[in-house]
Protein backbone atom coordinates (compact mmCIF):
# COMPACT_ATOMS: atom_id res chain seq x y z
CA UNK A 1 0.00 0.00 0.00
CA UNK A 2 2.88 2.58 0.71
CA UNK A 3 4.32 1.36 -2.05
CA UNK A 4 2.47 2.15 -4.68
CA UNK A 5 2.42 6.06 -3.66
CA UNK A 6 6.18 6.50 -2.69
CA UNK A 7 6.07 9.36 -5.02
CA UNK A 8 4.19 10.88 -1.78
CA UNK A 9 6.82 10.37 0.02
CA UNK A 10 10.55 9.12 -1.68
CA UNK A 11 12.34 10.43 1.49
CA UNK A 12 10.99 7.75 3.97
CA UNK A 13 9.14 5.05 5.29
CA UNK A 14 7.51 4.07 8.38
CA UNK A 15 5.10 1.53 9.84
CA UNK A 16 3.07 0.74 12.89
CA UNK A 17 1.47 -2.45 13.40
CA UNK A 18 -0.69 -4.41 16.80
CA UNK A 19 -3.24 -7.01 16.93
CA UNK A 20 -5.85 -4.41 15.69
CA UNK A 21 -4.49 -1.93 13.47
CA UNK A 22 -1.38 -1.27 11.11
CA UNK A 23 -0.59 2.07 9.80
CA UNK A 24 2.09 2.76 7.16
CA UNK A 25 3.48 6.05 5.74
CA UNK A 26 5.35 8.25 3.15
CA UNK A 27 7.55 10.89 3.86
CA UNK A 28 8.06 14.19 1.99
CA UNK A 29 10.82 15.70 4.51
CA UNK A 30 9.59 19.54 4.71
CA UNK A 31 10.26 20.21 8.28
CA UNK A 32 12.44 18.52 11.01
CA UNK A 33 14.34 16.52 8.54
CA UNK A 34 16.50 14.62 10.95
CA UNK A 35 13.86 13.58 13.56
CA UNK A 36 10.73 13.85 12.38
CA UNK A 37 9.91 10.22 11.34
CA UNK A 38 6.40 8.67 10.69
CA UNK A 39 4.34 7.00 12.66
CA UNK A 40 4.89 9.33 15.43
CA UNK A 41 4.06 8.85 19.21
CA UNK A 42 2.33 10.56 22.62
CA UNK A 43 4.43 9.72 25.83
CA UNK A 44 3.58 6.81 26.66
CA UNK A 45 3.00 4.88 23.50
CA UNK A 46 -0.73 4.75 23.22
CA UNK A 47 -1.43 6.79 20.67
CA UNK A 48 0.07 6.39 16.82
CA UNK A 49 -0.56 9.11 13.95
CA UNK A 50 0.36 9.33 10.32
CA UNK A 51 -0.19 12.70 8.64
CA UNK A 52 -0.09 14.13 5.25
CA UNK A 53 -0.19 17.76 4.99
CA UNK A 54 1.67 20.66 7.06
CA UNK A 55 -0.15 22.79 10.01
CA UNK A 56 1.28 26.41 10.13
CA UNK A 57 0.85 27.42 13.78
CA UNK A 58 2.48 24.67 15.08
CA UNK A 59 5.17 26.77 17.32
CA UNK A 60 2.05 28.36 19.13
CA UNK A 61 0.34 25.50 19.50
CA UNK A 62 3.48 23.37 21.12
CA UNK A 63 4.16 26.33 23.34
CA UNK A 64 0.45 26.01 24.64
CA UNK A 65 0.62 22.53 25.05
CA UNK A 66 4.46 22.35 26.46
CA UNK A 67 2.98 24.79 28.99
CA UNK A 68 0.09 22.25 29.96
CA UNK A 69 2.92 19.65 30.69
CA UNK A 70 3.31 17.91 26.96
CA UNK A 71 6.46 16.66 26.81
CA UNK A 72 7.94 16.61 23.07
CA UNK A 73 10.53 14.32 21.17
CA UNK A 74 10.72 16.23 17.78
CA UNK A 75 10.75 19.50 16.90
CA UNK A 76 7.73 18.43 13.73
CA UNK A 77 4.31 19.74 13.05
CA UNK A 78 3.28 16.16 13.41
CA UNK A 79 4.01 15.69 16.75
CA UNK A 80 1.78 18.80 17.92
CA UNK A 81 -1.66 16.65 16.69
CA UNK A 82 -1.17 13.67 19.35
CA UNK A 83 -0.95 15.72 21.48
CA UNK A 84 -3.65 17.63 20.73
CA UNK A 85 -5.51 15.30 20.27
CA UNK A 86 -4.74 13.97 24.18
CA UNK A 87 -5.77 17.25 25.27
CA UNK A 88 -9.11 18.36 23.27
CA UNK A 89 -10.00 14.49 21.73
CA UNK A 90 -12.29 15.35 18.32
CA UNK A 91 -12.22 18.73 18.79
CA UNK A 92 -8.32 19.18 18.18
CA UNK A 93 -8.85 19.94 14.27
CA UNK A 94 -10.53 23.16 15.21
CA UNK A 95 -6.97 23.93 16.24
CA UNK A 96 -5.11 23.56 13.44
CA UNK A 97 -4.27 26.23 10.93
CA UNK A 98 -3.09 24.20 7.21
CA UNK A 99 -3.96 21.54 5.24
CA UNK A 100 -4.21 17.97 6.44
CA UNK A 101 -5.19 14.09 6.26
CA UNK A 102 -4.30 12.12 9.06
CA UNK A 103 -5.30 8.94 10.91
CA UNK A 104 -4.49 8.32 14.52
CA UNK A 105 -5.02 4.97 16.32
CA UNK A 106 -5.79 5.11 19.80
CA UNK A 107 -4.60 1.31 21.25
CA UNK A 108 -6.21 1.94 24.45
CA UNK A 109 -9.31 2.75 23.10
CA UNK A 110 -9.12 0.68 20.02
CA UNK A 111 -10.47 3.67 18.07
CA UNK A 112 -9.49 5.41 14.78
CA UNK A 113 -9.88 8.93 14.34
CA UNK A 114 -9.44 10.32 10.70
CA UNK A 115 -9.68 13.96 9.60
CA UNK A 116 -9.32 16.04 6.71
CA UNK A 117 -8.63 19.84 6.03
CA UNK A 118 -11.73 22.37 5.90
CA UNK A 119 -11.52 22.97 2.14
CA UNK A 120 -9.91 19.26 1.12
CA UNK A 121 -6.83 19.84 -0.04
CA UNK A 122 -5.62 17.08 0.63
CA UNK A 123 -7.26 13.57 -0.37
CA UNK A 124 -8.53 10.81 1.59
CA UNK A 125 -9.97 7.55 1.10
CA UNK A 126 -11.76 5.23 2.49
CA UNK A 127 -14.01 1.88 1.92
CA UNK A 128 -15.39 -0.83 4.65
CA UNK A 129 -15.06 -4.93 3.18
CA UNK A 130 -17.77 -7.18 4.30
CA UNK A 131 -15.01 -9.16 6.55
CA UNK A 132 -14.97 -6.20 9.14
CA UNK A 133 -11.96 -4.69 7.87
CA UNK A 134 -11.73 -0.55 7.29
CA UNK A 135 -8.91 0.57 4.71
CA UNK A 136 -8.05 4.01 4.27
CA UNK A 137 -4.85 5.83 2.49
CA UNK A 138 -4.26 9.10 0.74
CA UNK A 139 -4.89 7.76 -2.75
CA UNK A 140 -7.28 4.37 -3.61
CA UNK A 141 -4.22 2.58 -5.52
CA UNK A 142 -3.41 2.04 -2.05
CA UNK A 143 -6.65 0.52 -0.99
CA UNK A 144 -7.00 -1.40 -4.40
CA UNK A 145 -3.70 -2.90 -3.37
CA UNK A 146 -6.10 -4.65 -1.07
CA UNK A 147 -6.93 -8.31 -2.94
CA UNK A 148 -10.50 -8.69 -1.65
CA UNK A 149 -11.36 -5.07 -2.63
CA UNK A 150 -13.63 -5.28 -5.97
CA UNK A 151 -13.25 -2.63 -8.89
CA UNK A 152 -16.58 -2.19 -9.68
CA UNK A 153 -18.03 1.38 -11.01
CA UNK A 154 -20.61 3.15 -8.77
CA UNK A 155 -23.05 3.99 -11.42
CA UNK A 156 -24.60 6.89 -9.45
CA UNK A 157 -20.91 8.17 -9.39
CA UNK A 158 -20.79 7.16 -13.48
CA UNK A 159 -23.22 9.73 -13.95
CA UNK A 160 -22.34 12.58 -12.01
CA UNK A 161 -19.28 12.69 -13.56
CA UNK A 162 -20.63 12.89 -16.88
CA UNK A 163 -22.59 15.81 -15.32
CA UNK A 164 -20.03 17.97 -13.49
CA UNK A 165 -16.99 16.06 -15.01
CA UNK A 166 -15.46 14.89 -11.60
CA UNK A 167 -17.24 13.10 -8.90
CA UNK A 168 -18.81 15.52 -6.28
CA UNK A 169 -19.25 14.90 -2.42
CA UNK A 170 -18.21 11.86 -0.66
CA UNK A 171 -18.21 9.42 -3.72
CA UNK A 172 -15.95 8.04 -6.06
CA UNK A 173 -15.95 6.09 -9.17
CA UNK A 174 -15.53 2.81 -7.50
CA UNK A 175 -18.41 0.83 -5.86
CA UNK A 176 -18.09 1.39 -2.23
CA UNK A 177 -14.53 3.80 -2.04
CA UNK A 178 -15.79 6.76 -0.71
CA UNK A 179 -13.63 10.25 0.04
CA UNK A 180 -13.69 11.89 3.71
CA UNK A 181 -15.54 15.30 2.69
CA UNK A 182 -13.27 18.67 3.12
CA UNK A 183 -14.04 19.72 6.88
CA UNK A 184 -15.12 16.21 8.22
CA UNK A 185 -13.60 13.90 10.59
CA UNK A 186 -14.30 9.80 11.11
CA UNK A 187 -14.24 7.68 14.26
CA UNK A 188 -14.28 4.35 13.31
CA UNK A 189 -14.63 2.09 16.82
CA UNK A 190 -16.47 -1.55 17.30
CA UNK A 191 -17.33 -2.09 13.56
CA UNK A 192 -18.39 1.35 12.73
CA UNK A 193 -18.13 4.09 11.80
CA UNK A 194 -19.30 7.87 12.14
CA UNK A 195 -18.62 10.56 10.55
CA UNK A 196 -19.03 14.56 11.48
CA UNK A 197 -18.62 17.83 9.94
CA UNK A 198 -16.50 20.11 12.27
CA UNK A 199 -15.99 23.46 9.81
CA UNK A 200 -17.75 25.26 7.00
CA UNK A 201 -17.44 28.16 5.58
CA UNK A 202 -20.68 30.71 6.14
CA UNK A 203 -21.31 33.83 4.26
CA UNK A 204 -23.80 35.10 6.75
CA UNK A 205 -22.21 34.15 10.29
CA UNK A 206 -20.76 37.37 10.93
CA UNK A 207 -21.70 40.91 10.22
CA UNK A 208 -20.23 42.42 6.75
CA UNK A 209 -16.42 43.86 7.03
CA UNK A 210 -17.58 47.70 7.26
CA UNK A 211 -15.18 50.36 5.64
CA UNK A 212 -14.65 51.71 2.36
CA UNK A 213 -13.26 49.59 -0.48
CA UNK A 214 -9.73 51.28 0.08
CA UNK A 215 -9.88 50.34 3.59
CA UNK A 216 -11.08 46.72 2.87
CA UNK A 217 -8.81 46.27 0.27
CA UNK A 218 -5.78 47.21 2.32
CA UNK A 219 -7.38 44.75 4.72
CA UNK A 220 -6.84 42.28 2.54
CA UNK A 221 -3.67 42.24 1.41
CA UNK A 222 -2.60 42.09 4.59
CA UNK A 223 -4.54 39.11 5.50
CA UNK A 224 -3.29 37.64 2.68
CA UNK A 225 0.47 38.46 3.46
CA UNK A 226 0.34 37.30 6.72
CA UNK A 227 -1.22 33.52 5.36
CA UNK A 228 1.86 33.87 2.68
CA UNK A 229 4.41 34.27 5.27
CA UNK A 230 3.40 31.23 7.49
CA UNK A 231 3.56 29.15 4.75
CA UNK A 232 7.19 30.05 4.02
CA UNK A 233 8.27 27.67 6.58
CA UNK A 234 10.42 25.45 5.47
CA UNK A 235 13.49 23.76 5.46
CA UNK A 236 13.84 22.75 2.09
CA UNK A 237 13.84 25.06 -1.05
CA UNK A 238 10.42 26.82 -2.03
CA UNK A 239 8.90 28.88 -4.91
CA UNK A 240 5.49 30.13 -6.33
CA UNK A 241 3.43 28.75 -9.85
CA UNK A 242 3.11 31.79 -11.72
CA UNK A 243 0.86 31.89 -14.78
CA UNK A 244 0.73 35.49 -15.27
CA UNK A 245 -2.65 36.09 -14.02
CA UNK A 246 -4.41 38.01 -10.98
CA UNK A 247 -3.94 35.08 -8.34
CA UNK A 248 -0.67 34.17 -9.05
CA UNK A 249 1.07 37.47 -9.73
CA UNK A 250 -0.60 38.68 -6.19
CA UNK A 251 1.02 35.63 -4.62
CA UNK A 252 4.77 36.56 -6.24
CA UNK A 253 4.51 39.63 -5.65
CA UNK A 254 3.73 39.46 -2.04
CA UNK A 255 6.40 36.74 -1.30
CA UNK A 256 9.21 39.04 -3.69
CA UNK A 257 8.21 41.39 -1.00
CA UNK A 258 8.59 39.33 2.10
CA UNK A 259 11.51 37.38 0.79
CA UNK A 260 15.50 38.39 1.14
CA UNK A 261 16.43 36.37 -2.31
CA UNK A 262 15.00 36.01 -5.47
CA UNK A 263 11.75 33.75 -5.65
CA UNK A 264 11.87 30.79 -7.76
CA UNK A 265 8.89 30.93 -10.24
CA UNK A 266 7.35 28.40 -12.71
CA UNK A 267 4.58 28.78 -15.95
CA UNK A 268 3.84 26.61 -18.54
CA UNK A 269 2.85 27.69 -22.15
CA UNK A 270 1.28 26.37 -25.02
CA UNK A 271 2.79 25.91 -28.47
CA UNK A 272 -0.17 27.62 -29.89
CA UNK A 273 -0.09 31.26 -30.21
CA UNK A 274 -3.48 31.87 -29.36
CA UNK A 275 -3.17 30.27 -26.14
CA UNK A 276 0.03 30.63 -25.07
CA UNK A 277 -0.06 32.90 -21.61
CA UNK A 278 3.88 32.65 -21.56
CA UNK A 279 4.20 36.69 -22.33
CA UNK A 280 2.46 37.75 -19.03
CA UNK A 281 3.99 35.30 -16.61
CA UNK A 282 7.41 36.65 -18.33
CA UNK A 283 6.48 39.86 -17.61
CA UNK A 284 5.34 39.83 -13.95
CA UNK A 285 8.84 37.24 -13.28
CA UNK A 286 11.10 40.19 -15.17
CA UNK A 287 9.11 42.79 -13.28
CA UNK A 288 9.68 40.81 -9.69
CA UNK A 289 12.95 39.54 -10.63
CA UNK A 290 12.61 36.25 -9.45
CA UNK A 291 14.40 33.13 -10.91
CA UNK A 292 12.14 32.02 -13.77
CA UNK A 293 11.52 28.95 -15.33
CA UNK A 294 8.91 27.73 -18.00
CA UNK A 295 8.19 24.86 -20.23
CA UNK A 296 6.09 24.86 -23.34
CA UNK A 297 3.63 21.76 -23.98
CA UNK A 298 2.63 20.68 -27.27
CA UNK A 299 0.00 18.33 -28.80
CA UNK A 300 2.43 15.42 -28.40
CA UNK A 301 2.38 15.31 -24.76
CA UNK A 302 -1.14 13.50 -25.10
CA UNK A 303 1.01 10.61 -24.58
CA UNK A 304 1.47 11.65 -20.58
CA UNK A 305 -2.12 10.82 -20.47
CA UNK A 306 -2.39 7.46 -19.21
CA UNK A 307 0.27 8.38 -16.62
CA UNK A 308 -1.77 11.30 -15.32
CA UNK A 309 -4.60 9.18 -15.11
CA UNK A 310 -2.99 6.68 -12.99
CA UNK A 311 -1.74 9.21 -10.24
CA UNK A 312 -5.14 10.65 -10.53
CA UNK A 313 -6.55 7.31 -9.37
CA UNK A 314 -10.47 9.39 -10.05
CA UNK A 315 -11.47 9.96 -13.50
CA UNK A 316 -11.23 13.99 -14.15
CA UNK A 317 -11.93 15.25 -16.85
CA UNK A 318 -9.54 18.36 -16.72
CA UNK A 319 -7.24 19.00 -19.88
CA UNK A 320 -4.77 20.86 -17.19
CA UNK A 321 -4.41 18.12 -15.65
CA UNK A 322 -1.73 17.41 -18.47
CA UNK A 323 0.41 20.52 -18.20
CA UNK A 324 0.01 21.08 -14.59
CA UNK A 325 1.86 17.74 -14.03
CA UNK A 326 4.28 18.85 -16.30
CA UNK A 327 5.21 21.65 -14.59
CA UNK A 328 5.28 20.07 -11.09
CA UNK A 329 7.76 17.54 -12.87
CA UNK A 330 10.09 20.60 -14.26
CA UNK A 331 9.24 22.16 -10.45
CA UNK A 332 10.96 19.44 -9.00
CA UNK A 333 14.21 19.86 -10.03
CA UNK A 334 14.51 23.41 -8.04
CA UNK A 335 12.37 23.24 -5.34
CA UNK A 336 10.08 20.95 -3.15
CA UNK A 337 7.69 23.59 -2.09
CA UNK A 338 5.76 25.80 -4.37
CA UNK A 339 2.74 28.03 -3.79
CA UNK A 340 0.12 28.16 -5.75
CA UNK A 341 -3.24 30.54 -6.14
CA UNK A 342 -6.17 27.96 -6.15
CA UNK A 343 -9.13 28.89 -4.40
CA UNK A 344 -9.14 33.09 -5.25
CA UNK A 345 -12.34 32.08 -8.15
CA UNK A 346 -13.84 30.31 -5.57
CA UNK A 347 -14.16 32.98 -2.82
CA UNK A 348 -13.91 36.35 -5.01
CA UNK A 349 -16.40 35.32 -8.42
CA UNK A 350 -13.82 35.05 -10.57
CA UNK A 351 -15.88 33.11 -13.36
CA UNK A 352 -17.79 34.49 -15.81
CA UNK A 353 -20.46 31.77 -15.15
CA UNK A 354 -21.31 34.10 -12.13
CA UNK A 355 -22.87 36.80 -14.52
CA UNK A 356 -24.94 34.69 -15.85
CA UNK A 357 -26.01 32.83 -13.13
CA UNK A 358 -26.52 35.95 -11.60
CA UNK A 359 -28.71 37.48 -14.65
CA UNK A 360 -30.81 34.58 -14.09
CA UNK A 361 -32.05 35.87 -10.90
CA UNK A 362 -32.78 39.34 -12.45
CA UNK A 363 -34.52 37.02 -15.52
CA UNK A 364 -36.30 35.10 -12.38
CA UNK A 365 -37.61 38.59 -10.26
CA UNK A 366 -39.00 39.76 -13.34
CA UNK A 367 -41.14 35.91 -14.32
CA UNK A 368 -42.20 36.51 -18.15
CA UNK A 369 -43.64 33.27 -18.08
CA UNK A 370 -43.64 33.71 -22.60
CA UNK A 371 -39.94 33.84 -22.31
CA UNK A 372 -39.41 30.60 -20.30
CA UNK A 373 -41.78 28.93 -22.38
CA UNK A 374 -40.30 29.62 -25.79
CA UNK A 375 -37.13 29.25 -24.31
CA UNK A 376 -37.48 26.09 -22.85
CA UNK A 377 -38.56 25.02 -25.85
CA UNK A 378 -36.16 26.52 -28.52
CA UNK A 379 -35.46 25.54 -31.55
CA UNK A 380 -32.22 27.30 -31.97
CA UNK A 381 -30.80 24.64 -29.26
CA UNK A 382 -31.16 21.97 -31.44
CA UNK A 383 -28.88 23.95 -34.13
CA UNK A 384 -26.10 25.29 -31.43
CA UNK A 385 -25.33 24.08 -28.65
CA UNK A 386 -24.19 27.00 -26.66
CA UNK A 387 -27.50 28.94 -28.19
CA UNK A 388 -29.12 25.59 -26.75
CA UNK A 389 -27.50 26.32 -23.04
CA UNK A 390 -28.58 29.40 -22.74
CA UNK A 391 -32.04 29.07 -23.91
CA UNK A 392 -32.20 25.94 -21.66
CA UNK A 393 -30.56 27.95 -18.87
CA UNK A 394 -33.36 30.84 -19.37
CA UNK A 395 -35.77 28.18 -19.49
CA UNK A 396 -35.37 27.33 -16.68
CA UNK A 397 -34.24 29.86 -14.37
CA UNK A 398 -37.84 29.23 -12.12
CA UNK A 399 -35.65 26.62 -10.66
CA UNK A 400 -32.59 28.01 -9.62
CA UNK A 401 -31.07 24.67 -9.18
CA UNK A 402 -32.14 23.08 -12.48
CA UNK A 403 -31.07 26.46 -14.44
CA UNK A 404 -27.65 25.43 -12.97
CA UNK A 405 -27.30 22.24 -14.08
CA UNK A 406 -28.71 23.42 -17.56
CA UNK A 407 -25.55 25.86 -17.93
CA UNK A 408 -22.37 23.81 -15.83
CA UNK A 409 -22.86 20.89 -17.11
CA UNK A 410 -20.93 18.85 -18.95
CA UNK A 411 -24.07 16.70 -20.43
CA UNK A 412 -27.30 17.83 -19.60
CA UNK A 413 -30.03 15.05 -18.84
CA UNK A 414 -31.34 15.15 -22.03
CA UNK A 415 -28.19 14.65 -23.79
CA UNK A 416 -27.08 11.91 -21.43
CA UNK A 417 -30.31 10.20 -22.31
CA UNK A 418 -28.77 9.97 -26.03
CA UNK A 419 -25.05 9.12 -24.66
CA UNK A 420 -25.67 6.04 -22.37
CA UNK A 421 -27.13 2.82 -23.61
CA UNK A 422 -28.72 2.40 -20.71
CA UNK A 423 -30.71 5.50 -19.61
CA UNK A 424 -31.26 3.93 -16.20
CA UNK A 425 -28.63 5.10 -15.00
CA UNK A 426 -29.37 8.61 -15.14
CA UNK A 427 -30.25 9.59 -11.39
CA UNK A 428 -31.00 13.24 -9.90
CA UNK A 429 -28.39 12.87 -7.30
CA UNK A 430 -26.15 15.70 -9.22
CA UNK A 431 -29.60 18.02 -9.42
CA UNK A 432 -30.02 17.02 -5.37
CA UNK A 433 -26.44 18.20 -4.52
CA UNK A 434 -27.09 21.93 -6.33
CA UNK A 435 -30.41 22.09 -4.42
CA UNK A 436 -28.87 21.52 -1.51
CA UNK A 437 -26.64 24.31 -1.67
CA UNK A 438 -28.10 27.04 -4.15
CA UNK A 439 -30.19 28.80 -1.47
CA UNK A 440 -27.96 28.50 1.89
CA UNK A 441 -27.37 32.09 2.18
CA UNK A 442 -29.30 35.26 1.93
CA UNK A 443 -27.05 36.77 -1.15
CA UNK A 444 -27.22 34.85 -4.42
CA UNK A 445 -23.76 35.71 -5.84
CA UNK A 446 -22.85 33.71 -2.04
CA UNK A 447 -24.75 30.89 -3.00
CA UNK A 448 -23.01 30.30 -6.19
CA UNK A 449 -19.50 30.70 -4.34
CA UNK A 450 -20.83 28.49 -2.46
CA UNK A 451 -21.45 25.55 -4.29
CA UNK A 452 -18.11 25.87 -6.07
CA UNK A 453 -16.74 25.42 -2.64
CA UNK A 454 -18.37 22.50 -1.88
CA UNK A 455 -18.05 20.80 -5.64
CA UNK A 456 -15.48 22.21 -8.17
CA UNK A 457 -12.76 23.10 -5.86
CA UNK A 458 -12.05 20.20 -4.16
CA UNK A 459 -13.24 17.51 -6.55
CA UNK A 460 -11.75 19.20 -9.66
CA UNK A 461 -8.89 22.24 -8.75
CA UNK A 462 -7.31 20.67 -5.62
CA UNK A 463 -7.75 17.37 -6.83
CA UNK A 464 -5.57 18.47 -9.66
CA UNK A 465 -3.16 20.38 -7.76
CA UNK A 466 -2.78 17.45 -5.09
CA UNK A 467 -1.87 14.44 -7.53
CA UNK A 468 0.14 16.25 -10.44
CA UNK A 469 2.25 17.53 -7.61
CA UNK A 470 2.75 14.98 -5.33
CA UNK A 471 2.84 12.52 -8.57
CA UNK A 472 6.61 14.47 -8.97
CA UNK A 473 7.33 14.68 -5.02
CA UNK A 474 6.12 18.03 -4.65
CA UNK A 475 4.38 20.02 -1.90
CA UNK A 476 1.66 22.35 -3.19
CA UNK A 477 0.34 25.39 -0.48
CA UNK A 478 -2.78 27.56 -1.24
CA UNK A 479 -2.69 30.71 0.64
CA UNK A 480 -5.92 32.29 -0.95
CA UNK A 481 -7.57 28.59 1.29
CA UNK A 482 -5.86 29.73 4.78
CA UNK A 483 -9.77 29.09 6.75
CA UNK A 484 -9.11 32.25 8.36
CA UNK A 485 -8.28 34.23 5.56
CA UNK A 486 -11.16 32.73 4.07
CA UNK A 487 -13.58 33.44 6.45
CA UNK A 488 -12.48 37.32 6.34
CA UNK A 489 -13.45 36.87 2.73
CA UNK A 490 -16.26 35.51 3.39
CA UNK A 491 -17.57 38.72 4.92
CA UNK A 492 -16.88 41.35 2.53
CA UNK A 493 -19.73 42.13 0.50
CA UNK A 494 -20.88 40.34 -2.57
CA UNK A 495 -21.09 43.54 -4.21
CA UNK A 496 -17.58 44.15 -3.66
CA UNK A 497 -16.78 41.15 -5.14
CA UNK A 498 -18.66 41.16 -8.36
CA UNK A 499 -19.02 44.80 -9.16
CA UNK A 500 -21.75 44.70 -11.82
CA UNK A 501 -19.55 42.74 -14.67
CA UNK A 502 -16.33 43.50 -13.31
CA UNK A 503 -15.42 39.78 -11.11
CA UNK A 504 -12.91 40.09 -8.58
CA UNK A 505 -13.33 43.70 -8.03
CA UNK A 506 -11.85 43.94 -4.45
CA UNK A 507 -9.35 41.47 -5.31
CA UNK A 508 -7.96 43.88 -7.63
CA UNK A 509 -8.04 46.54 -5.46
CA UNK A 510 -6.37 44.95 -2.78
CA UNK A 511 -3.34 44.12 -5.66
CA UNK A 512 -2.86 47.46 -7.04
CA UNK A 513 -0.18 48.73 -5.11
CA UNK A 514 1.78 45.38 -5.29
CA UNK A 515 1.20 43.93 -9.03
CA UNK A 516 1.46 46.12 -12.28
CA UNK A 517 -1.50 47.84 -13.03
CA UNK A 518 -1.09 45.53 -16.70
CA UNK A 519 -2.07 42.48 -15.04
CA UNK A 520 -4.40 44.32 -12.22
CA UNK A 521 -6.73 45.06 -15.21
CA UNK A 522 -6.25 42.25 -17.18
CA UNK A 523 -9.63 40.18 -18.03
CA UNK A 524 -9.30 36.46 -16.60
CA UNK A 525 -8.17 34.07 -19.43
CA UNK A 526 -8.21 30.78 -17.22
CA UNK A 527 -6.05 27.91 -17.81
CA UNK A 528 -7.14 26.64 -21.17
CA UNK A 529 -5.50 23.83 -22.93
CA UNK A 530 -5.70 24.46 -26.71
CA UNK A 531 -7.35 21.37 -27.54
CA UNK A 532 -8.74 22.20 -31.03
CA UNK A 533 -5.06 22.61 -31.98
CA UNK A 534 -4.28 18.98 -29.97
CA UNK A 535 -6.78 17.57 -32.01
CA UNK A 536 -4.73 18.21 -35.56
CA UNK A 537 -1.47 17.43 -33.56
CA UNK A 538 -2.61 13.92 -32.93
CA UNK A 539 -5.09 13.91 -30.40
CA UNK A 540 -7.34 12.66 -32.97
CA UNK A 541 -5.32 10.00 -33.58
CA UNK A 542 -5.01 8.79 -30.19
CA UNK A 543 -8.46 9.21 -29.30
CA UNK A 544 -10.09 7.48 -32.15
CA UNK A 545 -7.54 4.47 -31.48
CA UNK A 546 -9.10 4.66 -27.29
CA UNK A 547 -12.65 5.06 -28.29
CA UNK A 548 -13.02 2.47 -31.01
CA UNK A 549 -16.05 0.98 -32.05
CA UNK A 550 -14.92 -1.97 -30.82
CA UNK A 551 -14.55 -1.01 -26.91
CA UNK A 552 -17.43 1.28 -27.00
CA UNK A 553 -19.24 -1.64 -27.65
CA UNK A 554 -17.21 -3.91 -25.13
CA UNK A 555 -17.60 -1.22 -22.62
CA UNK A 556 -21.11 -1.19 -22.91
CA UNK A 557 -22.08 2.02 -21.58
CA UNK A 558 -22.18 4.73 -24.78
CA UNK A 559 -24.15 4.62 -28.04
CA UNK A 560 -21.30 4.94 -30.14
CA UNK A 561 -23.22 6.45 -32.74
CA UNK A 562 -23.25 9.56 -29.92
CA UNK A 563 -19.36 9.13 -29.39
CA UNK A 564 -18.49 9.32 -33.51
CA UNK A 565 -20.49 13.03 -33.05
CA UNK A 566 -18.75 13.96 -30.50
CA UNK A 567 -15.59 13.84 -32.90
CA UNK A 568 -16.91 15.34 -35.87
CA UNK A 569 -18.35 18.16 -33.34
CA UNK A 570 -15.37 18.62 -31.10
CA UNK A 571 -13.70 21.30 -33.09
CA UNK A 572 -16.78 23.83 -33.57
CA UNK A 573 -17.77 24.48 -29.62
CA UNK A 574 -16.14 23.88 -26.26
CA UNK A 575 -19.12 22.15 -24.96
CA UNK A 576 -18.18 19.64 -27.21
CA UNK A 577 -14.76 19.66 -26.99
CA UNK A 578 -15.52 18.93 -22.82
CA UNK A 579 -17.97 16.34 -23.64
CA UNK A 580 -15.71 14.91 -26.10
CA UNK A 581 -12.72 15.04 -23.38
CA UNK A 582 -15.03 13.49 -20.50
CA UNK A 583 -15.86 10.30 -22.70
CA UNK A 584 -12.16 9.67 -23.56
CA UNK A 585 -10.69 10.28 -19.78
CA UNK A 586 -13.48 8.13 -18.36
CA UNK A 587 -12.04 5.42 -21.43
CA UNK A 588 -8.69 5.45 -20.45
CA UNK A 589 -9.39 5.53 -16.58
CA UNK A 590 -11.59 2.02 -17.59
CA UNK A 591 -7.92 0.91 -19.28
CA UNK A 592 -5.84 2.24 -16.02
CA UNK A 593 -7.37 0.60 -13.18
CA UNK A 594 -10.00 -1.77 -14.42
CA UNK A 595 -8.81 -3.54 -18.25
CA UNK A 596 -5.39 -3.34 -16.99
CA UNK A 597 -6.18 -5.24 -13.37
Amino acid sequence: MTDVMAHRGPDDRGFYQDNNAGLGHRRLSIIDLNTGRQPIYNETGSLAIVYNGETYNFQSLRNDLVSKGHVFETKTDTEIIVHLYEEYGERCVDYLRGMFAFAIWDNEKRELFLARDRFGIKPLYYTELSTGEFIFASEIKSILEIPCVKREIDETAFDQYFTFRYVPEDRTMFKAIYKLEPGHFLVYKNGKAKIEQYWDIDFDRDAPLSGNVSDIAHRLKESLRESIKIRLMSDVPLGAYLSGGLDSSFIVGLMSDICPDPVETFSIGFDDIKWNESRYSDFVASHYHTNHHRLIAGAHHIDLMHKVIRHLDEPLADAATIPTYMMSELTRRYVTVVLSGEGADELFAGYDKYKILDFGRFIRRLNPSFLFNSMSNSSLGRKNITIGRISDYLGAVKDPAHAYLQLVSVFTKRERQKLYRRPDIINDTSYEIIKKYINRFENNLHNLLYIDLKTWLPNDVLLKNDKMTMANSIEARVPFLDHLFAEESARIPASMKMKGMREKYILRKAMESVVPMEIVKRRKHGFTVPLQHWMDGGLDRFAREALSKKTIERRGYFNYDTIESLFQKSLKNIFYRRQFWSVLTFELWCQTFLDKH
